[in-house]
């Protein structure tokens, strides 16, 4: 992981740019010498995987069951 502030990272975006996209660099951009964003190699997330959470997601009914009458919302006039 490298660093870089922001005045460098503007003049060399192109550089480190190129350092993220062929070596896998990590660069940490820092305003005042306080970290502000972190610049990472893109990856790309299969949607067919499903996300972590949602496998702790539990419904206790039948999401397609037809309601009954009582269910309805009451009608407004």
């Amino acid at each position: 992981m490298k660093t870089v502030n922001t005045h460098d990272a503007k003049t060399r975006l192109s550089s480190i740019l190129s350092e993220v996209h062929n070596q896998g660099e990590i660069f940490v951009i820092c305003k005042n010498g306080k970290p502000v964003a972190d610049l990472i190699p893109h990856r790309k997330v299969d949607r067919r995987t499903p996300h972590p959470v949602m496998s702790k997601i539990s419904i206790q009914y039948d999401p397609t069951e037809p309601l009954d009458h009582e269910e309805w919302p009451e009608e407004t006039e």
